[in-house]
């Protein structure tokens, strides 16, 4: 899978058992970073026209397929299936709009397996949001933690209610922000913080972040890159500061927005808070999340905080393929669970 980040491809050789509960083991993975062209061509496909589109479709699909074959050779090991979330292009649930691309079908001819694929666009028919997806892993994998919250180039959040209903949302924009700030600087993200820490909070700025409508929301709701474009960059752009002040400010920005999603949810005794996804190694970004929150993080091994996401996309396609519900109407708002996605078989 690719996040919005645009960190580079995720790939994961993942296990799942299922006995009464499901468990499951990553048994290897690793991201292989986009070059420059390929993050020239992934961040400006939105712009894209639709002859245009299909020809990246096409070509990304291939790209992936390519990159799964090298890493099954290195790793020796025979897959059941592929699960690929792909890269968002467009997330207009509103519309009833999403797009992931790299084509399945590409994928599942150039690596000859079952390919499942397009997760999100069914549920957006039902009239969900598409998005977040990652919450039936949470429920099935993270029965642990009362939280769990996934820092990527947006974060998400997913828990029980009271009825033990999965609920999730989009929370606000974290590392597609950060990272393009960083870019401005010559550096590809903010290490640990360390720039943003040194900055200075600019609290008008901060206050016109915070008063975006969509935090106002009630969910199911979720976030798309032209959402951001649309509404965050301009505000942020508007000032003339610093960009380390800029780093700090929106820093603090997505602490109070995580604290304010965690916060009023909070009244379990004890609970426990799950936090995986790039933006957990930013360690000034976790620091001030802690300040504001009333219950405990844990930021658990490197593997899960990396391929999180990537290992709830394997189960996905695992749950499709058996033909059991991967998609929650609790979740996205539909008008009923579904077993989201496309198949590919190679004959």
């Amino acid at each position: 899978m690719s996040g919005t980040s645009l960190d580079g491809l995720d790939i994961a050789c993942c296990e799942f058992y299922k006995n009464k509960s499901w468990r499951y083991k990553i048994i290897h993975a690793e991201t292989k970073k986009y070059n420059n062209n390929w993050k020239k061509k992934l961040s400006n496909a939105f712009k894209m026209k639709r002859m245009n589109l299909n020809a990246l479709n096409i070509e990304y699909g291939n790209y992936i397929g390519k990159e799964i074959l090298k890493f099954i050779k290195q790793q020796k090991f025979s897959p059941d299936l592929i699960s690929s979330h792909g890269h968002t292009v467009f997330h207009q649930p509103e519309i009833k709009l999403t797009l992931q691309i790299g084509d399945g079908k590409t994928i599942s001819s150039v690596c000859n397996l079952p390919v499942v694929c397009d997760f999100r666009s069914g549920d957006v028919a039902l009239g969900g949001q598409g998005a977040p997806l990652v919450p039936i892993a949470d429920k099935l994998l993270f029965s642990d933690f009362d939280f769990c919250l996934n820092l990527g180039g947006i974060a998400n959040i997913s828990f029980d209610n009271k009825r033990k209903e999965r609920i999730a949302f989009d929370i606000c924009p974290v590392n597609i922000v950060l990272n393009t700030l960083a870019n401005k600087l010559g550096k590809e993200f903010d290490k640990n913080g360390k720039i943003a820490s040194k900055g200075k909070i600019n609290y008008q700025l901060l206050s016109k972040l915070n008063d975006l409508s969509f935090y106002t929301i009630k969910p199911p709701k979720s976030l798309g890159r032209e959402w951001i474009e649309k509404h965050f960059f301009p505000i942020l752009n508007s000032f003339n500061i610093s960009i380390q002040d800029k780093l700090r400010t929106v820093t603090e920005h997505i602490a109070i927005q995580i604290s304010s999603a965690v916060n009023p949810k909070s009244e379990i005794r004890n609970p426990k808070l799950l936090i995986t996804g790039g933006g957990a190694y930013n360690s000034f970004l976790i620091e001030r999340i802690a300040s504001l929150l009333k219950i405990k993080i844990v930021l658990p091994e490197d593997k899960i905080i990396q391929f999180k996401e990537a290992l709830a996309f394997a189960l996905l396609g695992v749950l499709k393929i058996r033909k059991e519900i991967n998609c929650l109407k609790s979740v996205t708002g539909a008008k009923r669970n579904s077993s989201g996605g496309r198949i590919f078989f190679t004959y």
